[in-house]
């Protein structure tokens, strides 16, 4: 069966992105490591998932970026865009891209009994904390920097209960980041 992993740069103190939505602690800190990871990834996956924000960032930046590391396979990767407020994913933007605003755990129950490789989720809170809540990720893959912000956008900002969590693994990287891979404990 097909997995939804969850993929996210994160501070120490819990932060995706800092004030104004700055992520340059993530550029400035990206190394062969970090690199070796998302191929990696990306050679496991067939699909991303994206939240609303997250796929008009990537929408707007990786299709006029054809030269940078990854940007092939980010361009020509399915995506699917969850959003109950975008009238559509502009599929002349970024290839492969459909939306999807109702029936989210039955569009993820069946895309998991297709055959294919897993699903990743990049960035996107508001996505991982609702895919949380309703038991959709199979695995978090926390990329931790050796840094605190004190401000920004939390992670997991608006989870109400518990999530237990167990370590599948756990890596560091010359960079100081730390990879450590959970998955949910299942009731």
């Amino acid at each position: 069966m097909r997995k939804v992993i969850a993929s996210e740069f994160v501070t120490l103190d819990g932060y995706m992105v800092g004030p104004n939505e700055d992520m340059s602690w993530v550029l400035n800190n990206f190394n062969e490591d970090m690199e070796r990871y998302e191929g990696n990834l990306m050679d496991s996956i067939d699909t991303i998932l994206l939240g609303r924000v997250t796929y008009d960032i990537m929408t707007n930046y990786w299709p006029t970026h054809p030269e940078e590391l990854g940007a092939h396979n980010m361009n020509s990767t399915p995506k699917i865009v969850f959003s109950k407020t975008l009238a559509k994913a502009e599929w002349g933007k970024w290839n492969n891209a459909r939306l999807v605003k109702d029936h989210v755990a039955e569009e993820i129950a069946e895309l998991k009994q297709l055959p294919g490789k897993n699903m990743v989720i990049y960035g996107s809170a508001n996505l991982v904390q609702g895919f949380s809540r309703l038991g959709l990720i199979d695995e978090y893959h926390l990329l931790v920097h050796p840094l605190v912000l004190g401000g920004g956008k939390p992670l997991f900002a608006t989870m109400t209960q518990p999530l237990n969590l167990r370590l599948l693994r756990a890596e560091s990287f010359k960079n100081g980041v730390a990879l450590l891979c959970y998955e949910p404990e299942r009731k």
